[in-house]
Parts: structure tokens; sequence; C-alpha cells
């Protein structure tokens, strides 16, 4: 496959042929970051792993070279931090049994310009050769503009496809931003509560995140935890852990619907949600 970067790349853990390794993904996360995949899309790796039927793909859009450090990779230069966290993702690709995970080395200004058409033809072009059933991307009311970027490009991409080609559900997902203030209707629950050893091990893996002061690790299995037990207030724990995410699949084959008027639903709903409670107890 061919990108606009020549420095991207394909990385395949089992090394099955580049063409087929992508083919017989299932499960397709769009990321903007190295370590974003396994914050937000823990659910579809842990459906996938180990089974002969399910395999999931990750794509990081970024190219790393912006990423904070201190410790040992203080004084690295941002071509030094883009090869460690390369490293890194190959790394929680092996660990997660990726059937490939490709990093297109893009930089975020590039993203971020709705003029550059690279970064949507790249998607498109991993879009049609996974043929994915379920894409896992950003939601629109993450904080972080380079993922609303990503989220962006990959609606523009998703969109392109013809119906036939396009997967049954699109799930935006939480990593800078909870879901939790949706009201629960509008929640997509993934339960996290098996393997929370290979949800730690993934996100172990980013050593110089963590070791460069950003405990993303204990964050989101906090988080995956704080879901589980705050999700129902007269029940029982359901689940051990849970992740929330948003159904974007009206938005992909929807072009006359705009993001900001998709997520306008969502805070419609909250808000009318909360003014109804405040009203029956007044």
């Amino acid at each position: 496959m061919k990108f606009h970067l020549d420095t991207a790349e394909i990385y395949v853990p089992d090394n099955e042929p580049e063409e087929q390794a992508l083919a017989r993904t299932t499960h397709l996360c769009l990321a903007a970051h190295q370590d974003d995949i396994e914050i937000m899309a823990a659910q579809p790796i842990i459906e996938c792993f180990q089974q002969k039927d399910k395999w999931f793909t990750g794509v990081v859009v970024t190219d790393g070279r912006g990423s904070p450090r201190n410790s040992i990779y203080e004084n690295y230069s941002d071509d030094e931090m883009r090869l460690v966290r390369f490293k890194e993702q190959r790394k929680a690709a092996i660990v997660g049994e990726f059937a490939a995970q490709i990093m297109l080395d893009i930089p975020s200004k590039v993203i971020k310009d709705a003029a550059r058409a690279e970064p949507v033809e790249d998607l498109l072009a991993i879009l049609r050769a996974t043929k994915p059933k379920v894409v896992y991307t950003h939601n629109f009311a993450d904080k972080h503009d380079t993922h609303v970027g990503v989220a962006l490009r990959v609606i523009e991409a998703l969109r392109r496809l013809s119906p036939a080609e396009r997967p049954e559900r699109v799930v935006g997902c939480e990593v800078w931003r909870a879901l939790d203030w949706m009201v629960d209707s509008d929640k997509l629950t993934m339960d996290l509560t098996r393997h929370e050893n290979l949800q730690a091990a993934l996100l172990g893996v980013f050593d110089s995140q963590i070791v460069g002061g950003k405990r993303y690790d204990l964050a989101s299995m906090g988080r995956r935890r704080a879901n589980a037990t705050y999700f129902e207030s007269h029940g029982v724990d359901d689940a051990q852990g849970i992740s929330f995410g948003v159904d974007m699949t009206p938005l992909m084959n929807d072009a006359s619907m705009t993001p900001a008027d998709f997520v306008g639903g969502f805070m419609q709903r909250f808000v009318k949600d909360v003014n109804e409670r405040i009203r029956r107890m007044s």
C-alpha cells in the first residue's frame, strides 16, 4: 500500500503478508497518537484477542514528535521521540496481537488543516484495504484539537465510500474528556471486565509517556472502574470496567448532518434530562 509519506509504515506482528494481514481486519481503530488506541479501543482489542475470525488493526495518524518528555527522555529531540513512540506502538501491537499496526507519520498541523487532502486519501485507502465491520475513532466532544481533527478526517473518508463499502458501525470513543455526562440512552457501553492484565500491559508499554509524567495507565484503568461503579446508582456493579462510546454511524450515512449538529443533539438531551430532574423535585 502506498501512502503520501514515505516514512509511513505498516507493521504486522505475525509476519503475515501485508495484503492478507489487512484484509482479515474486522475491527479498525483510527487514532491520533501513539497510545490513544490502547486508551480508547481496549474493548475491541479484547474482543479480537486470540480469536480466529476477529482481527483488530490499529492506525496512528500523527508522528509523535511533539510529545511531552521528562526523565530519561528529557533531552530527546523530536526525531528521537518519534522513533521511541513508533517502537512503543509496535510493542503494543505485539501484546494485543493486532492484525496490523499502521503509522501514517503525519504532523498534527496537517491533520487539523481541512484544506489538506492527504490524510483523508490515506484513510480512505486503509478503509478500502481493511473493509472493517466496525470503525473506532475519537468523538467530537473530545477537548484535544488533534483528536477532533482526526475524527473530522475519518468521517470525510467514510462518506467517500459507497454505501456498500461502509462499515456496519462507527464508534466515537473517550480519551481527552470522558463521556459519562451523556444521557445513558445515548451511550455505547463497552464492557472491560475481562483481561485487566492485558489492558494494563497495553497501556504500560508506553514508557516515554508514563516516565515522562503522564500516568495514562493509571488514569485510564481508573476511569474504566469509575465508569462501571457510577453507571448505575441503584444496583450493584454489572462490570468491573466500562468504557463509553457514541454511535457515529448516522453521521457517516447522512452527509447533510454536521458534526456540530450531531454533538449538539447529545448536549440538548443532556440539558433536557437535567432540567426534568430539577423540575420533578422543585
